[in-house]
């Protein structure tokens, strides 16, 4: 009898409170699913939680440019099967930056989410075509902007 195990991974979108718009990291090749544009993250290695592994995807990735990581989750798939799981989260960041790409990427992009950059890769695209998340997100960006504007009028004052 053969084993029987789980692969749990995460991701997260990367939103920039100042300018409205999203980080996609460009897949390289080869690779699977190579020229696709998708999200920070991966595997969940043994012995982490989900926080502690996208915080070791973010500084792999990107080059640890997110400090005070703090995520709100947008939705967790588990495949038909059950043997795959991947929680997907948003974060915020106040300013857009250039990540230091390691080599599982060839490029980057900030965009809205409107105008996100195509091919996607299929988990991202399949977390796309829900609109309950679409919504989740959509409400999200609302609280970020006015929890921005509150900010900004109470450094005026």
């Amino acid at each position: 009898m053969g084993t029987s195990y789980i692969v749990e991974s995460c991701g997260s979108l990367i939103y920039c409170t100042s300018t409205k718009r999203y980080l996609f990291l460009l897949r390289n090749s080869p690779g699977k699913y190579s020229g696709t544009w998708g999200l920070v993250g991966g595997k969940i290695e043994r012995g982490e939680d989900v926080m502690t592994a996208l915080t070791r995807e973010i500084r792999e990735e990107l080059g640890g440019k997110i400090n005070d990581l703090q995520l709100w989750p947008i939705e967790k798939f588990t495949s038909p099967n059950g043997k795959f799981t991947y929680h997907t989260f948003l974060t915020t960041v106040d300013e857009e930056f250039s990540p230091l790409l390691n080599n599982e990427h060839r490029g980057y992009c900030w965009v809205s989410i409107e105008d996100h950059p195509k091919p996607l890769h299929p988990g991202v695209w399949r977390t796309f075509a829900y609109d309950s998340v679409k919504e989740k997100i959509k409400n999200l960006e609302i609280q970020f902007n006015t929890n921005q504007m509150s900010a900004s009028k109470t450094k005026s004052l």
